[in-house]
């Protein structure tokens, strides 16, 4: 089965530390790798704060989670912060994605690199919905 690999932009337009909290470490004393969707899921939040948005509203809808990848380079420990970043990426008329990168705060060293594939979302109507222009427009697309 071919390795999973994930392309980094040249240039992220977001980015938050999160440190890591024990809860996050599994029995071979570093991040769990469900742990880690969970840090990723709370920088997707910030991410969305830092434009005027919420998950469930960004200009009057919502968005989705479609799928996610992840490649894991180095592990990471208790105590110490990663530094996450975004970027938004291969566009179509109801969704992007989002990718990001986990370095450790101190190091710089790289522990993960991902995207989450989002669908914009009418939670009212249940259907999907087609990307926001200020979405577009704000996180540079």
């Amino acid at each position: 089965m071919a390795r999973i690999k994930i392309e980094l932009p040249e240039k992220f337009i977001f980015s938050t530390d999160v440190p890591l909290y024990i809860q996050h470490i599994n029995y071979g004393q570093h991040l769990d790798n469900a742990a880690l969707l969970m840090l990723i899921a709370e920088a997707r939040v910030r991410f969305f704060q830092h434009f005027g948005w919420r998950e469930l509203d960004v200009e009057g809808v919502g968005i989705v989670v479609a799928d996610v990848a992840a490649q894991y380079r180095s592990e990471a420990f208790h105590g110490e912060s990663l530094h996450i970043e975004f970027a938004t990426a291969d566009f179509n008329d109801y969704g992007c994605d989002l990718v990001w990168r986990a370095t450790d705060q101190a190091s710089g060293r790289e522990v993960a690199r991902g995207k989450h594939g989002i669908v914009f979302f009418d939670y009212k109507a249940r259907s999907k919905a087609k990307v926001p222009a200020a979405f577009r427009a704000k996180t540079g697309a």
